[in-house]
């Protein structure tokens, strides 16, 4: 019942939302980067309140690291002195809880040997995936934040040859499908169609159900007879690539 955050190794978020507050302190102040996918409150939740709950338990800024557009509705309407302070300027500009990284879609950031490649997503607002590689071993993991129907994606996704893993959304069952197409999100049937453009076959882990739509959501998604298998992803679980 939380909302989408990825814990990459110890050191490594993607998204900030409720999940978040499952983790204790000290494991929070070894965050030192925040990939966010966009901007709402789902997914930004905690951020907030995780840089003010550790900034004085670490030796330099948390790096939160998303698109031009996303970095600015941030900017503008979280840290803004108003919902919460700018703690890119706090405690002093030079020596701040909090630094701001431009991200642009298929430009990798390096982080030791891993690889976070922004892909394109199509949402209500600007938004994007990730595609994360482990250069050690060799193998991939794509996610797709929040997206609806979105052939970009898939041609990202399709140039992986060594995806491991996929997650992808299903936010609402197949009965409020014209919600999921208004909203920009994905049903089980747009899922089974968007899968049916995957060429290759790792595991597929769905996400970002309703509550109170994740029966009827994970029984379509399975009476569909996709051949790529997809089931849901559960809170905590640990994908190793």
């Amino acid at each position: 019942m939380r909302t989408t955050s990825l814990l990459v190794d110890d050191d490594i978020l993607i998204d900030a939302g409720t999940g978040v507050g499952d983790l204790p302190l000290q494991r929070l102040a070894s965050i030192d980067h925040v990939f966010i996918t966009h901007a709402h409150l789902d997914h930004i939740a905690c951020l907030p309140l995780m840089v003010d709950s550790v900034g004085d338990m670490r030796s330099g800024p948390i790096t939160m690291h998303a698109t031009r557009e996303t970095l600015e509705i941030i900017r503008r309407h979280i840290f803004n002195w108003h919902i919460w302070p700018d703690f890119s300027q706090i405690p002093t500009p030079q020596a701040p809880f909090l630094r701001f990284a431009t991200i642009e879609v298929g430009q990798a950031v390096a982080i030791g040997e891993r690889e976070i490649t922004p892909l394109p997503a199509l949402h209500t607002v600007p938004a994007v995936g990730y595609h994360l590689h482990n250069r050690t071993s060799g193998a991939s993991l794509a996610f797709s934040g929040d997206t609806t129907v979105c052939d970009p994606l898939w041609e990202a996704v399709n140039t992986i040859d060594d995806l491991r893993y996929l997650i992808i959304e299903a936010a609402f069952a197949d009965s409020e499908r014209e919600l999921a197409l208004l909203s920009k999100h994905l049903c089980p049937s747009l899922l089974h169609s968007e899968l049916a453009k995957l060429r290759s076959r790792p595991e597929v882990l769905v996400t970002h159900a309703k509550p109170s739509q994740i029966a009827q959501i994970t029984e379509e998604i399975a009476a569909a007879g996709s051949a790529h298998q997809p089931r849901m992803l559960t809170p905590g679980a640990i994908l190793q690539f």
